[in-house]
């Protein structure tokens, strides 16, 4: 006698059916982002034109890889893309014959959703005409030459600026790496040091090819020719000889900080400027690309300030832009750098001679007196300390600041996110929510910090100001973290000094909606309304 079937039989057909209606749903969406890689690649290499997601470039991606930049728009601005959109977009932006640019399909699709609002009838090819009109048609227009540069030392900073050099090498303009100059090692230096270039602990395998000519003392990676030089005084380097002149010499030793000696690099043949990669000392003006990058001019001798300036002046430019940051204390847990030992030895610092391996070591730093260098406005209103844990990279900075006026939890995040959404600052400034982010997650990041939202504090300062709620009160008390990869975040604001300095810098589009470093009250107040 056959046995009744069983109640489980139909919802398990049930379940095997949407298994398969997933499984065919993904395979549908990983062929669409097969369908895009061909064409991001052509749009960069013929055009120049790099395509991102809310600032997270497309290029070399994987298809699967180019999805979860799709799924994670939905983090920023609540809006997932849709891949079938994305290459209606890139096939559009395909037949343009667009100039170099850096355009970000999230903010483009979110121009044309808010176009549908007020006109329904708005198409998606008027909007993009609108919004890219500075580049469509402008294919092969010529744009100033490629500048030299030279990476003197090749250490932690010299070696990912090296990597995001070749990584944005194009025949366009801008800065194209040509030479490295290190102090001369053992028989087999160059192939060590290239070496360190293939591998890293930290950020990972060079993506690409890396091949070693001794006989020329040359190192060739992804097609950039690297003439290594071997110098122990700067002045006495002739670039020249190697074909390199006008150079921009990006001093990333750590070991001249003062003008006269980093003059020293304009006596050489084939120099014209020098980038510092650490805070200059005296008159030499510090800049925090995205901040100050404008007031640069025709300074010959620029300091790109330090990893947490960068990281966190763009951030209290738009708390200050907006509320006013009347004083504040900046702590920075940072990650150890190589200048502290691993072992208990000497060093010249305090405290800086234990044991970084073992110890949390408390510190100073000149980083928020730095942001004045930046924000001329914020000089005197700002104290500093530093917290050296052992960790290998990823920092956070806590910004305990006083407000002028009174700001609310909600509000205070939403001006932050929007910011890193919409705003002349977008590159510098990220912003998370999650209860499970923890400091390797951002290693890699591009920005120069990101704001924890879930971390963020409000409360009254006991002056009647504020209900005094703590995290989710009012008041003129706020306490921001903001992380930061203190090497490849700080190292990606130095290329973008370096390519600005270069005359190179391509238009990001499409254009923030204003043109301060803030976002607008009616941004804010639909970010409001989205987070409610």
């Amino acid at each position: 006698m056959a046995s009744a079937p069983t109640a489980a039989t139909e919802p398990l057909d049930d379940t095997t059916a949407r298994y398969d209606d997933r499984q065919d749903e993904w395979a549908g969406r990983v062929a669409l982002a097969e369908a895009m890689i061909p064409v991001i690649g052509r749009l960069w290499r013929r055009d120049g034109v790099v395509v991102s997601i809310h600032g997270r470039s497309l290029l070399d991606r994987s298809p699967v890889g180019v999805l979860k930049l799709h799924r994670f728009a939905r983090q920023l601005d609540d809006h997932v893309l849709d891949p079938v959109e994305t290459l209606k977009v890139l096939q559009l932006l395909d037949g343009l014959e667009l100039g170099p640019a850096s355009i970000d399909l999230a903010r483009l699709s979110a121009r044309h959703r808010a176009a549908l609002v007020e006109q329904p009838e708005r198409s998606l090819v008027d909007v993009v005409n609108v919004e890219l009109a500075e580049v469509v048609g402008r294919r092969g227009d010529g744009g100033p030459p490629p500048r030299d540069v030279v990476l003197y030392g090749f250490g932690r900073i010299g070696r990912l600026v090296a990597r995001l050099l070749i990584e944005h090498a194009v025949e366009r303009g801008g800065a194209r790496l040509r030479a490295v100059v290190v102090r001369r090692g053992a028989a087999d230096d160059l192939v060590k040091r290239a070496s360190l270039l293939r591998r890293d602990s930290i950020h990972g395998p060079f993506a690409g090819t890396i091949v070693v000519d001794e006989t020329a003392d040359t190192i060739v990676a992804n097609g950039t020719t690297i003439q290594v030089i071997y110098s122990d005084d700067p002045a006495t380097v002739d670039y020249e000889r190697f074909g390199i002149r006008d150079a921009i010499v990006v001093d990333n030793t750590g070991r001249w900080r003062d003008e006269p000696s980093l003059r020293r690099h304009l006596e050489a043949r084939g120099t014209s400027r020098v980038l510092l990669t650490a805070p200059g000392k005296g008159a030499i003006p510090n800049v925090v690309f995205g901040v100050n990058h404008e007031t640069a001019g025709d300074d010959v001798v620029v300091a790109a300030a330090s990893c947490t300036t960068n990281a966190i002046t763009p951030v209290l430019a738009v708390l200050d832009d907006r509320w006013g940051v009347e004083s504040g204390h900046v702590e920075t847990v940072h990650a150890v750098t190589n200048d502290q030992n691993l072992t208990d030895n000497f060093h010249p610092g305090d405290r800086r001679g234990r044991s970084a391996s073992l110890n949390m070591v408390l510190t100073e730093t000149g980083a928020a007196k730095a942001v004045a260098k930046a924000l001329p406005q914020l000089a005197g209103r700002l104290t500093g300390s530093a917290i050296r844990v052992p960790t290998a990279d990823v920092s956070v900075a806590v910004l305990n600041l006083r407000l002028r006026t009174p700001v609310d939890r909600a509000e205070l995040n939403a001006h932050l996110r929007r910011a890193s959404l919409d705003s002349p600052l977008r590159r510098q400034i990220d912003y998370v929510e999650s209860p499970e982010v923890a400091s390797t997650d951002f290693v890699g990041s591009r920005h120069a910090g990101v704001v924890d939202g879930l971390a963020t504090v409000v409360s009254g300062d006991g002056d009647g100001d504020g209900d005094g709620a703590g995290d989710h009160g009012s008041g003129r008390r706020v306490v921001l973290y903001v992380w930061y990869d203190n090497e490849f975040g700080y190292s990606c604001q130095v290329v973008r000094l370096l390519e600005h300095l270069a005359g190179g810098t391509p238009p990001s589009l499409p254009r923030p909606t204003r043109a301060t470093s803030a976002p607008t009250d009616d941004l804010l107040d639909l970010t409001l309304e989205a987070t409610r």
